[in-house]
């Protein structure tokens, strides 16, 4: 019997249907005959025939005809909103949110990433959170599991005190504990530790959170039965995502709050999301989806919670789009160099191979396999050849190092997240092998804080660089064209105030990029006496790293509207199939219009990598036929040295091949 959770005011009501073909309209009634059932004043509704509803799904919030039957329109276990005329929304009840999430959840997706706790990478992180896979564990991570959890059952049998398992925590470390109040003890601290504030993190990056907490339980340090693990991995298959608020945590003992909060939804208490019933009450969003709530046994609770997971599955996604944002970067800027006729004198391999640094020999290559050459001539490079400029601004001509240390920035950070991803970093350590547990610091998140304060500094430089480049292109003293690229100044203010929205991006970021890290304040009675306040490092580098897309969208749109003022002539051919792509979604500005969808548009190309796909091929062939020695043995190898972080190829086009 197909059966429905209708949400009314502060309650969340089971409605079973023995016929489908019953209307919308008699659902609501039986959700409202309940609901008056539950009130002891019957919820203020005198007559249940004179109240005016609206019915929607809570995914999405389409709203449902009255008179449509329920087979026609809803699926067994759907979740509904019955808003009565005159209530304001229900305090309780969170909208979906349409269009924050993206996951590719509507699809029979059965493709599954193997978890052990040792080689998830940032790039798999960021594809779990994406619902691009499932999770599972491997066998030999089964059977750790398994063995520290029979360390812990020992030690509570034989009445051991050990912190966190039979004692309080932090300041209550020395309050022993009785057995029977064991699960209650590891139920409580969750309950109490629930305290973040802030909006919710979207489903893409609780997805994220919640593969990564997995992972680090995998590794079979933390004690944590394998009952409770599977039920994890269920939630995360079916995507039931816990209300896991972004502020919080302090980033020492771990991200306490915030994984508080992921593990009460899954216990079947808060608020949960999942793609069939938008936010509703966790025990029902778990119902729905035939799972059981966690019954957390001793420890469990600790194991669940205890960690950096928060700080690096934020810090994974803004290391995976920095690097993505990155190699676009020198694609953007040899196209502005294009439209202000610079010369590719700059990027000359003998100049780079005095100053060696990995990161500028990179983008000086790019910059050689883009800009005109044998390999790709350029009508526009071509009709100053023979100008007088000697040399350009520092803004053209530095890219090399000056793009060329973010992505020796991205590198260093990348390291020390793929480290940290797969890092135990629970307290107490449980060591099967040892036969005994042993309380350490490895929950301090230091590290992963102090990279991606790193991280906002350097790819901020992205940003910076770029913006001075959109003033040259926008300053007819500097670019020889039309004022704002725009004809009919005046009557036209073209791209004025799109430089203006970068140059406040970049002032953004130079607040943004102040180190969180550096910060501390004592917590816990001074039992837990320096934080990393990496959390709020996280936060901040994903939205410098954001900022960063967007004045690089702009520059993007700025030069290919240059590229309009110099037309019959051509650029380079991967030059003119970046133009292709941009001009295939926003189109020339011919007169003034409405500026910030082309930016928004403009700024999902980068996000989605296509300014990369579409030249990426181009940089990888100029790199096979001008340095032979980085041609790689097989079409995969560069692709597969990555993955597996093995040795890889001395060559500048090592990270060329990552996305073609």
């Amino acid at each position: 019997m197909p059966r429905f959770t209708v949400h009314v005011r502060d309650e969340w009501l089971t409605v079973p249907c023995k016929d489908a073909t019953c209307s919308i309209k008699w659902l609501a009634f039986e959700a409202l005959k309940r609901y008056i059932k539950n009130k002891p004043d019957n919820g203020g509704i005198q007559h249940i025939k004179d109240v005016h509803f609206v019915v929607r799904r809570c995914q999405g919030l389409g709203l449902l005809d009255n008179d449509d039957t329920i087979e026609d329109v809803l699926e067994d276990n759907d979740f509904v909103e019955l808003a009565i005329e005159g209530d304001t929304m229900s305090q309780d009840f969170i909208p979906s949110q349409p269009g924050t999430s993206h996951l590719y959840l509507y699809i029979d997706n059965h493709h599954y990433i193997s978890l052990d706790g040792n080689s998830l990478t940032s790039t798999d992180l960021v594809n779990l959170g994406k619902g691009l896979y499932m999770i599972k564990l491997t066998p030999e991570a089964e059977q750790k599991v398994v063995q520290s959890r029979e360390l812990l059952d020992t030690i509570v049998k034989e009445n051991k005190v050990v912190y966190g398992i039979t004692t309080g925590f932090g300041k209550f470390a020395r309050t022993v504990i009785p057995v029977s109040k064991l699960k209650e003890l590891q139920e409580n601290l969750l309950r109490s530790h629930s305290s973040g504030l802030g909006s919710p993190l979207s489903p893409e990056r609780t997805r994220m959170l919640l593969a990564l907490r997995i992972n680090v339980l995998a590794k079979g340090y933390s004690g944590v039965s394998l009952e409770t693990l599977h039920r994890m991995i269920q939630a995360f298959n079916a995507s039931c995502l816990s209300y896991v608020p972004e502020k919080g945590t302090v980033g020492a003992s771990g991200d306490l709050a915030p994984l508080s909060h992921l593990a009460l939804g899954l216990m079947g208490e808060g608020k949960m999301w999942s793609p069939k019933s938008g936010w509703a009450d966790a025990k029902y969003v778990l119902e729905a989806h035939g799972l059981k709530p966690i019954s957390l046994k001793p420890k469990e609770g600790l194991a669940l919670i205890n960690g950096t997971q928060m700080i690096t599955s934020l810090g994974a996604e803004a290391v995976e789009r920095a690097e993505a944002i990155a190699r676009q970067a020198d694609i953007i800027a040899a196209l502005t160099l294009e439209v202000l006729k610079g010369t590719t004198k700059a990027f000359d391999s003998d100049i780079h191979e005095l100053r060696p640094h990995p990161g500028q020999k990179e983008v000086a290559l790019r910059f050689r396999s883009l800009l005109d050459s044998d390999h790709h001539p350029s009508e526009i490079a071509e009709s100053h050849r023979f100008c007088d400029r000697v040399q350009d601004a520092y803004t053209m001509r530095c890219c090399p190092q000056v793009h060329g240390i973010v992505n020796d920035t991205i590198e260093f950070v990348k390291k020390i997240i793929n480290t940290e991803i797969n890092s135990a970093t629970d307290n107490p350590m449980v060591f099967a092998e040892r036969g005994e547990t042993i309380s350490g610091g490895n929950f301090h998140g230091e590290y992963p804080a102090k990279a991606l304060d790193y991280l906002a500094i350097g790819v901020h430089e992205l940003a910076s660089i770029s913006e001075r480049r959109i003033e040259r292109l926008c300053n007819p003293s500097l670019s020889e064209l039309p004022a704002f690229l725009v004809n009919e100044g005046g009557l036209n203010s073209g791209f004025m105030i799109a430089h203006c929205t970068a140059a406040a991006l970049v002032s953004e970021n130079k607040v943004l990029c102040h180190p969180s890290s550096i910060d501390s304040l004592s917590t816990s009675a001074a039992t837990e006496d320096h934080v990393s306040m990496g959390g709020w490092a996280a936060r901040k580098a994903l939205r410098v790293v954001e900022h960063v897309e967007q004045v690089l969208a702009i520059e993007l749109l700025a030069a290919c509207q240059g590229i309009e003022f110099l037309r019959p002539l051509r650029t380079t051919t991967p030059l003119e199939k970046v133009y292709d792509l941009v001009r295939a979604t926003v189109k020339p500005w011919i007169k003034d219009r409405f500026m910030a969808p082309d930016i928004e548009a403009v700024h999902r190309l980068l996000v989605d990598q296509k300014v990369w796909n579409i030249a990426g091929p181009y940089i990888e062939k100029y790199c096979m036929e001008y340095i032979p020695e980085s041609r790689p043995s097989s079409p995969t190898a560069f692709i597969l040295n990555v993955h597996n972080n093995t040795a890889q190829p001395p060559s500048v086009c090592l990270s060329l091949s990552l996305f073609l």
